[in-house]
């Protein structure tokens, strides 16, 4: 039996067949309009579908090549538009979300850790109090907005397990449902896998389920919660009722929907865990360079977990599984759609709010500046834009991108918020924008001390307010796509770590200043 690979470029799972993947959804026959009249009235205007996992690196179908291991990702990807280098601003749950729905920087809004501060980013900045999150903006643009578990900060666990709403921003919503999910406390052997770290929101640990139990899951609840809400606003009212019935009955709708997996605990069913044995995984290998600043390897294995080698395995195994269990949710989101005749009016917008490491660098989970801990996945599909369905855009893009990029399709980009930071991305979904080589993402860690930039072909890292002997990184993308070679006291290459410090200061400016 061939081995389950994990390598940094290549996935391969000998327990699935190779398949070619050819369930494409139906061809659109009809297209809604994406320019809503500008009086405000919305007849024709789309509805949005947002789905955001939780700590979901771009190991999955429709970023690497991995067999039928996210096969409704992979679908919604052959109707959509594949970012593939789309970055989060903060490697952690709390200020990345934040970002990406207020549409500003985490230095901008003020957000630079985890909360469950109901108000969010206009808790912690009060000069945004009136700054709609990019929820908020369409439900004064008279949408009907519902939030379905954790779209904010929620702990997990923690949080999950009480109930709680966290760190949510009231005002974006007309509706919300919040999970109460049993996770720690879900009856069976709960595994942990990290000696060094016992607290069960950082750690890792794993549960397999029988797959009768898999309805208990937060996921499974809140994508059933999610459908309630899609057959609310599909429904036709009866004509002869007098009760009161749905909320903005004829409006278009903004539905988030938060799945935690693969967010430990590894928590999926038995079907879910028999494609990744253990025994058949391979970490990627201990490669680290002489010249890597300490505090880029903080989240080495020996200094937060203590795992190993069988554990590591076994945590690998019990991520992908999550991410299956994860996939399948999607799935039943994506099917809810096309049965209520929805598809043609919904745009579908499926995210994670930053990446993961799993031993790259011997660094695990989130926190870190690497490429695959603030590279994220993310995946549009536009009703009526055919001619890009299936798509990858390589241009560099930011998770801020997404508030404008929605106000832009659905005819309110007159609208949108002086103050937002992010730029449309409609262009490269409808085809009118190519790649843009100039564009960058920035993105801070351990509350802005430090930061990194990316490029088309670069990336630059500073530990540190201020430049120091050996606090800073430099990688050449273009040959060293995993960041093994740190050349930032390479000689042959001060004029380009000069040009990166350059357009790190003023990235930092801009992102601190609320400059647009």
């Amino acid at each position: 039996m061939k081995s389950v690979t994990h390598a940094p470029n290549k996935l391969k799972f000998s327990s699935i067949a190779v398949i070619t993947f050819i369930a494409l959804l139906c061809t659109s026959t009809s297209v809604l309009s994406l320019n809503p009249p500008p009086s405000g009235e919305l007849e024709g205007a789309p509805n949005i579908l947002l789905i955001v996992s939780d700590d979901l690196n771009t190991r999955i179908g429709p970023f690497m090549n991995v067999d039928k291991h996210t096969p409704h990702l992979d679908r919604l990807a052959t109707q959509g538009v594949r970012f593939t280098r789309a970055y989060c601003q903060y490697p952690v749950c709390g200020p990345s979300r934040a970002s990406f729905m207020s549409g500003l920087y985490p230095e901008t809004n003020g957000v630079m850790n985890n909360n469950d501060l109901p108000g969010s980013y206009k808790k912690e900045t009060p000069a945004l109090a009136n700054h709609p999150s990019m929820a908020g903006f369409f439900r004064e643009n008279g949408y009907f907005t519902a939030r379905v578990s954790k779209i904010y900060h929620m702990g997990v666990p923690g949080g999950i397990e009480r109930g709680e709403p966290g760190g949510d921003e009231p005002d974006s919503w007309d509706y919300t449902y919040n999970v109460m999910a049993p996770e720690t406390l879900t009856p069976g052997n709960l595994e942990l896998l990290s000696p060094k770290n016992t607290h069960y929101g950082s750690n890792f640990a794993r549960m397999i389920i029988p797959d009768y139990m898999e309805e208990t899951q937060a996921d499974y609840m809140a994508a059933s919660q999610a459908i309630a809400i899609l057959e609310n606003r599909a429904g036709k009212i009866p004509e002869d009722g007098t009760n009161k019935q749905r909320m903005k009955k004829d409006a278009p709708f903004f539905l988030a929907v938060g799945f935690i997996r693969p967010h430990v605990p590894l928590i999926a069913p038995e079907n879910c865990f028999a494609p990744y044995p253990e025994n058949e995984v391979i970490l990627p290998p201990l490669k680290i360079g002489e010249n890597v600043p300490e505090k880029a390897l903080q989240r080495q294995n020996e200094k937060v977990f203590g795992m190993s080698e069988l554990q590591k395995r076994q945590t690998i195994s019990a991520y992908m599984a999550s991410v299956r269990f994860m996939d399948q949710q999607v799935g039943r989101l994506l099917d809810a759609l096309e049965r209520l005749k929805l598809r043609d009016e919904t745009i579908v917008i499926f995210l994670s709010d930053h990446g993961y490491n799993l031993g790259e660098h011997d660094c695990w989970s989130k926190v870190s500046l690497w490429e695959g801990s603030v590279r994220a996945p993310l995946i549009i599909f536009v009703p009526g834009y055919e001619n890009n369905y299936g798509t990858s855009c390589n241009t560099i893009t930011e998770l801020i991108d997404l508030y404008p990029t929605l106000t832009e399709l659905c005819g309110f980009a007159d609208r949108e918020p002086a103050i937002i930071q992010g730029k449309s991305l409609a262009g490269y979904l409808n085809g009118k924008k190519q790649k843009d080589p100039d564009a960058y993402a920035y993105t801070v860690t351990y509350q802005g001390s430090d930061a990194t930039l990316r490029t088309d072909q670069w990336r630059y890292t500073r530990w540190g307010e201020n430049i120091e002997k050996g606090n800073e990184e430099l990688y050449n993308h273009k040959n060293d796509p995993e960041e093994f070679v740190n050349l930032a006291d390479n000689a042959g290459y001060q004029s380009v770590l000069k040009e990166m410090r350059n357009k790190f200061e003023q990235a930092r400016e801009k992102a601190r200043t609320g400059l647009k």
